[in-house]
């Protein structure tokens, strides 16, 4: 699971707020959850996160290399068992990160679980994220900022033409 917060967000509040010409601080509180409702959204359509940020994901060890869900990775940094909570020595796995940023580790006891801690994400700093990703986030915030009293619907067209060419393939659980 990635941590999300605040400061994880590759859109300013100021710039949705200019975007969805919001003028007034009243709305701010508003406009701040839908913001990072976008940002959720936009993650999970591209099944990817967008800001490097720590992460733990809980594995099943294979009797090969297993992958990791989370994409993606920059730095693997630990691997904990959960049977009995003890961290596993480096010198008793492999890991690769290949040149996608998918994570795969490997030398593990089959069936058995480990907590696998990192960091992931697509960039570092906010104006490293495809401007096409970032559009689509001030986008979407804007279009639930508009319609915040009507329906849920589907991801608006125009967002998710956007989006698209930054998806990833999702793990089937």
């Amino acid at each position: 699971m990635l941590q999300q917060d605040v400061a994880a967000l590759c859109v300013s509040l100021n710039e949705a707020q200019a975007y969805a010409r919001v003028e007034t601080g009243e709305e701010e509180a508003i406009l701040a959850g839908l913001l990072r409702v976008s940002s959720d959204l936009c993650e999970a359509f591209l099944n990817q996160a967008l800001m490097a940020r720590p992460f733990t994901q809980v594995i099943t060890a294979g009797d090969g290399w297993t992958l990791l869900g989370v994409q993606p990775v920059r730095t693997i940094t630990a691997l904990r068992s959960r049977d009995d909570g003890v961290a596993v020595p480096a010198s008793d796995y492999r890991t690769d990160i290949d040149h996608d940023g998918r994570a795969f580790v490997s030398g593990l006891k089959a069936g058995s679980r480990y907590e696998v801690t990192g960091t992931a994400g697509m960039a570092a700093e906010a104006n490293m994220v495809p401007e096409p990703v970032r559009q689509g986030i001030l986008r979407l915030c804007a279009h639930l900022f508009a319609n915040r009293d009507g329906p849920a619907g589907e991801l608006p067209r125009a967002v998710t033409a956007l989006w698209r060419p930054y998806r990833r393939a999702g793990l089937c659980r």
